[in-house]
């Protein structure tokens, strides 16, 4: 893949199957309950303002949805969007998807509270530069959560790299391991954390 046409195309053909992934489709009441539990402890309590970038199917912006958070989602997916907005009527949620570059959503600086993203960081050509835009979004105090990872594929970002990256644009930032299988339906061999950084 080497430009965001041959990425949307990729994702739009994943987009039927994504959320067969116990961490993406969060089918289980197990793995549900745990990543509901763990964005709980590191948002601000709701309602908040939330931006889900590269938000796939929509899954974890309609979960902060049912929290009571106000959430806006874009991915450059079509395909990804239609099923985050299929789930979001589905499920009797207003979360408005829109289709667009998570690396520079189509969001106004200073409007939301917390920005969030799960395994896109460490994919795209210039993690730097989408920081920058995804901090500017921020109100004062708001968060910067990251799900990443260090894949035993030989991809993504250790948590030393995502911290350095992120440390370039907030100052506060902090790493919660999270190795439990919990999070995605069996034990892993990989690093995975959340990253928290607060303006």
């Amino acid at each position: 893949m080497s430009g965001p046409d041959d990425h949307r195309t990729y994702w739009d053909g994943e987009a039927e199957r994504f959320d067969d992934e116990p961490d993406h489709g969060l089918g289980d009441p197990a793995t549900r309950e745990a990543w509901r539990q763990l964005l709980a402890a590191h948002l601000p309590a709701a309602p908040a303002d939330v931006v889900d970038v590269g938000c796939g199917t929509g899954t974890l912006a309609l979960l902060l949805a049912d929290a009571g958070h106000r959430v806006r989602g874009v991915d450059l997916a079509p395909r990804m969007v239609e099923r985050a907005r299929a789930k979001a009527g589905d499920a009797g949620l207003d979360v408005p998807f829109t289709v667009g570059d998570a690396a520079d959503p189509p969001y106004e600086p200073g409007s939301t509270d917390v920005v969030l993203c799960r395994h896109v960081l460490w994919a795209l050509p210039d993690p730097a530069s989408a920081l920058a835009r995804w901090t500017a979004l921020l109100r004062p105090g708001g968060r910067l959560v990251l799900v990443e990872g260090r894949w035993h594929t030989g991809g993504g970002l250790t948590a030393a790299e995502s911290e350095r990256l992120v440390g370039a644009h907030v100052g506060d930032v902090r790493v919660v391991a999270m190795p439990d299988e919990v999070f995605w339906g069996g034990p892993i061999t990989d690093e995975r954390y959340l990253l928290v950084a607060r303006t």
